[in-house]
């Protein structure tokens, strides 16, 4: 029951209604249309450092055309597309958010990706996944909603291939006091699970994971957050200057909801503080 509650918890917290429309009007509004994976760039990379986030990891995984790998809390699919389109991946991509699978479909097809990627609507702690039929599961910015962290370990094990990889790219837990809320995972602590990266990475290795790769990505993490501002005000100076300001393109305010800039605040202050953290991992499943 406990975990029945988290669920519904979660998929509240994360669901926006009728967002395949939103989404559609907010294209048209900027005058955009979607045809490539590329187009929807600016908001179906749910994580700190988007895209170049989701490529670092599958560079530190090894990641090869024709590898089946499993997308862990797929979102609208931003990340699924990338390990498609340019690593020659087959994705099969869960989320626990139906509008987010129904959206992440309706993008695929779009730009011509739906015969490599595919989607469905589940829980990560209970994979509905026959053992042993993927080469790499791959998460990013997942971990932190999950209480059941063993659960969910188990259920990686069995659906990977021997020898397969996980890859994971976290928010961990800082070591300063508790994070600021709300932030993209949770409006509080009660949908915040968070562990040290030592903590999480030990989790794993005691559970029956190969650590292959360890690294602290928040410095990195910074620099982004600093760049995005450094671009807005160069952006808002020059729109100023000439008169002219440019229609946005859709962003990621779209799925984080109407508080949007505070939770974009409250993570970059937390990373700040060291009240957060971001971790690469990958691990290998014995053979």
């Amino acid at each position: 029951m406990r975990r029945q509650n988290n669920e519904e918890n979660i998929a509240d917290h994360y669901c926006q209604t009728n967002l395949s429309e939103n989404i559609a009007a907010a294209f048209e509004q900027s005058g955009r249309d979607i045809r490539d994976y590329n187009d929807t760039e600016s908001l179906d990379e749910f994580h700190i450092r988007g895209r170049e986030a989701t490529r670092e990891l599958a560079g530190f995984a090894n990641l090869k055309p024709g590898m089946r790998v499993l997308d862990l809390g797929s979102g609208i699919g931003g990340p699924a597309r990338v390990l498609a389109a340019e690593f020659g991946c087959v994705v099969a991509g869960i989320d626990l958010v139906a509008e987010y699978c129904r959206v992440a479909e309706m993008i695929t097809r779009r730009a011509g990706l739906s015969h490599q990627v595919s989607f469905q609507q589940g829980d990560m702690t209970a994979l509905p996944y026959d053992e042993g039929i993927f080469d790499a599961v791959f998460t990013l910015h997942t971990m932190m909603n999950i209480a059941d962290k063993e659960t969910l370990a188990d259920n990686i094990l069995r659906v990977l291939k021997p020898g397969g990889c996980f890859a994971l790219y976290e928010v961990c837990q800082g070591t300063v006091s508790k994070p600021y809320f709300p932030v993209p995972w949770a409006g509080g602590p009660k949908l915040s699970f968070l562990l040290r990266p030592e903590a999480l990475h030990d989790k794993l290795v005691a559970h029956g994971f190969q650590s292959l790769f360890w690294r602290d990505g928040t410095e990195d993490a910074l620099c982004w957050f600093q760049a995005i501002a450094e671009k807005r005000a160069a952006s808002h100076e020059s729109a100023e200057r000439t008169g002219k300001k440019e229609k946005p393109r859709p962003g990621i305010s779209l799925l984080l909801g109407p508080d949007a800039a505070e939770k974009s605040r409250n993570v970059f202050r937390n990373l700040s503080e060291n009240r957060i953290r971001t971790v690469f991992g990958v691990f290998q499943k014995s053979g």
